[in-house]
């Protein structure tokens, strides 16, 4: 069984999204080594591995530097940590889904270099500011690059001859659970009706302005949010007696959340940071047969539009989600109607189906060896930066670029 390495700026116990879909999925046919951040840790320098389900071991780097993600100054210690990793002579194939980690291929002979771009990480919050460089040299030497939605599509398509669209797809399944409303999460009993739910991270994506303007307009409606608080401060979020911070969950218990709420709310920000995503809850909230109200961002509006209620304001959010608690029992069937064919065209095993046929039948360019023997003989950095490995022009974002910079933590 041929291994596939994945380097990712998500820990795999953090929130499970589309990593964690499509390795246990495509760990059918690899053996998957899931290589995290590194840990802070004052004792001796130690990779930790942890198998976490069928021919998926993830290996998280613990070391005694205090420097965030994939930090220039954690690279060195992170090469001798990876050394054995693969035996000497097999060729993996390399998933990255940051290009913060792309100094870390030194240490290895590729098959094939996968780039799926799931976010644009550039666009998030304390984002480094050579990840724009290293994601052009990405670019440049893998073979293969799959984004997570239609924008990124656009955005990535004339910057790489073999880029293909995989959007966020659904464990139809797991969440038609939900359809059987009695399935309700016990630890919202006390919450009265109706329910309008969220889930998923709560950080710079979030509007939270918006909550807070329909919890005060409206504070019979009891609105219940799932997920964990990241990169902004929990004493700027919303508080109200109808808004109901639940915490971080696990994926098992999403669809009892799910089960006892009647409308479900995708309140993106409109900012930088939400410009190119593609949610994955909306497809689950689809399986779950429950109308949706979504701010206008790109990936739902256009595919979506006709199931999802989009509103561009508050006032609109609020009617929209006031239209979905109306109405009548026709409307409801029509609605799930057009959700369950949406449901039915897509699933996560199609999609690392698709994946594992593209990277079986896709010929190696051997533009990472080329690139890896510069990297022997120059800084890579300076590699990274000639012109003969990214010609694309970058002039205008040198000047605010400067080494030595970590990679924030960006989750779905």
């Amino acid at each position: 069984m041929p291994t596939l390495i994945v380097f990712c700026h998500l820990r795999w116990d953090f929130v499970f999204q589309r990593p964690q879909h499509l390795m246990t999925r495509l760990a059918e046919h690899y053996r998957i080594l899931f290589v995290e951040e590194p840990v802070y840790d004052e004792g001796k320098a130690h990779l930790k591995k942890t198998a976490v389900a069928p021919n998926i071991t993830v290996c998280q780097p613990h070391t005694g530097i205090q420097a965030p993600g994939f930090h220039d100054d954690q690279i060195p210690t992170l090469q001798t940590l990876l050394a054995d990793l693969v035996p000497e002579g097999e060729r993996p194939v390399v998933w990255f889904y940051t290009p913060m980690a792309l100094p870390l291929l030194q240490g290895f002979d590729p098959a094939l270099v996968v780039y799926d771009c799931m976010d644009e990480l550039a666009a998030f919050k304390n984002a480094p500011k050579q990840l724009l460089q290293r994601e052009n040299a990405l670019l440049n030497i893998a073979d293969l690059c799959f984004t997570g939605g239609p924008s990124l599509y656009q955005s990535k398509r004339d910057r790489h001859a073999n880029a293909h669209c995989f959007s966020s797809s659904v464990d139809a399944k797991h969440f038609q659970k939900a359809l059987d409303r009695d399935y309700s999460h016990p630890e919202q009993a006390h919450v009265a009706r109706p329910r309008l739910g969220f889930y998923g991270v709560i950080d710079e994506r979030f509007d939270t302005d918006l909550i807070r303007q329909v919890a005060e307009a409206r504070p019979d409606w009891q609105i219940v949010l799932v997920g964990p608080v990241v990169k902004i401060d929990p004493a700027n979020l919303p508080r109200a007696n109808n808004i109901h911070y639940m915490g971080q969950r696990t994926y098992e218990q999403l669809p009892q959340f799910l089960a006892g709420w009647d409308v479900c709310l995708l309140p993106f920000a409109l900012n930088e940071s939400t410009k190119f995503i593609s949610p994955t809850k909306v497809l689950e909230y689809m399986a779950a047969e429950l109308p949706s109200v979504s701010t206008p961002i790109t990936d739902v509006k256009v595919p979506y539009g006709d199931v999802v209620a989009i509103a561009d304001t508050p006032e609109k959010f609020i009617a929209a989600c006031e239209r979905m608690l109306a109405m009548n029992d026709e409307q409801q069937a029509a609605l799930k109607e057009r959700m369950r064919a949406i449901v039915a065209n897509t699933s996560w095993d199609k999609t690392a189906a698709s994946m594992h046929h593209l990277i079986q039948t896709t010929a190696p360019s051997n533009k990472a060896q080329r690139f890896l023997a510069q990297a022997e003989e120059q800084d890579f950095d300076d590699v990274v930066n000639a012109e003969n490995v990214n010609p694309l022009p970058i002039a205008a974002l040198a000047a605010r670029m400067t080494p030595k910079d970590g990679m924030a933590k960006a989750a779905g």
